[in-house]
Order: structure tokens, then sequence, then C-alpha cells
């Protein structure tokens, strides 16, 4: 996973969590803007949610985070 995706789910996942603790929920699309600019990108973090993991639509951010910061 490139670094800079690596360092936009931890962000995401750090402010949702800051916001709404620790039980908060993510799903892949929260990392993207509601525009689709980068489908590349869209498509490495959903191949490595849905394929890789095998990871519900929506996990707890929590759980995201350690998935990549063990990457």
């Amino acid at each position: 996973m490139q670094q800079v995706l690596k360092d936009k789910i931890i962000e995401v996942c750090d402010k949702k969590i800051a916001a709404k603790g620790d039980a908060v929920g993510v799903s892949f699309y929260a990392f993207f803007k509601n525009k689709n600019d980068n489908p590349q990108l869209l498509m490495e973090v959903a191949t490595w949610w849905i394929e890789t993991h095998e990871l519900d639509h929506f996990e707890k951010a929590i759980k995201i985070k350690n998935l990549v910061n063990n990457l």
C-alpha cells in the first residue's frame, strides 16, 4: 500500500476516533472525497479491504488503524 494512502487512512481514523470514540466505524469510502478523482487509489484500498482482509462494509476505525500500522 502506498505511503500516501497509509497516512490518509491513519489521519481519517484518528479524526473519527477523536470525534466519536473508539467504537466509531468507517468504510473504505471514508478515505476519499465524494468525487472519485483517483480511481487507482480507490481500487487499491478496495482490494486491500475486500479481497485481502475480507472486511465488512463498516469496520471499527481502531481496527483499520491497527491493520494499517502493521503493514
